[in-house]
């Protein structure tokens, strides 16, 4: 027995959902930087620019690589945040009932994360979980839960109040809520956020994304 998960329920579920995931890499071992970077590289390739028919296959191959290296890294969040951000965005491109069982794995690998520490990665854990909460189908299909979307993204802006990705993201919870006004100051600051070192292709894509949404909800 299967059940209709209609695909828009899951595209996108992290188009960058934790892209938030940039961080200064001089505090950290290299071993540990150097994976991560190339788990983000590898992933922003994929993400914007594969074509949409080749991803799931190769975030599904990504998804190996990250699980392999968050064990090798036991007691790191990061590899956990980026694993989930993989799984997730292989949730999006795969959808149906497959891509909610991957959402449930998603979220286990951000709340193992935020047990180890949750403010790493400026709170990416948090920003991607919310994402979950409310892209995912609530009961009886799913996890999903507005409420808690909105506790864990707030959260995640008071980590990272002027991020491209936790204001992107909690603008688009907004609208999804039926809150469009309430979402301009964010897609704004979206727009006005600082360029992130190495990310241009992710932070292209964001605000494009932020445009669109913009246009949405204050039309000219």
């Amino acid at each position: 027995m299967s059940f209709p998960l209609p695909r828009r329920h899951f595209a996108g579920l992290l188009l960058g959902a934790a892209l938030a995931a940039a961080w200064p890499l001089t505090s950290r071992a290299a071993p540990l930087d150097d994976g991560l970077l190339q788990l983000q590289r590898e992933w922003e390739v994929i993400q914007y620019q594969s074509p949409a028919a080749a991803r799931e296959k190769q975030f599904e191959a990504l998804a190996g690589k990250a699980h392999q290296f968050s064990e090798s890294h036991p007691n790191a969040s990061e590899p956990l945040v980026w694993e989930g951000i993989i799984v997730s965005s292989w949730a999006g491109a795969k959808g149906g009932l497959g891509a909610l069982n991957l959402a449930k794995q998603a979220k286990a690998l951000y709340e193992k994360a935020i047990q180890i520490d949750g403010n790493a990665l400026d709170g990416s854990a948090y920003n991607s979980l919310g994402v979950l909460y409310y892209k995912v189908p609530g009961w009886p299909l799913g996890f999903g839960d507005k409420a808690k979307a909105a506790e864990l993204l707030q959260k995640a802006l008071a980590l990272n109040p002027n991020g491209i990705d936790p204001n992107y993201f909690y603008a688009e919870y907004l609208v999804e809520t039926q809150q469009p006004d309430k979402a301009v100051p964010y897609l704004d600051k979206v727009l006005q956020a600082p360029p992130r070192p190495g990310r241009q292709i992710a932070d292209s894509g964001r605000r494009e994304e932020a445009r669109q949404l913009l246009a949405k909800v204050k039309p000219r």
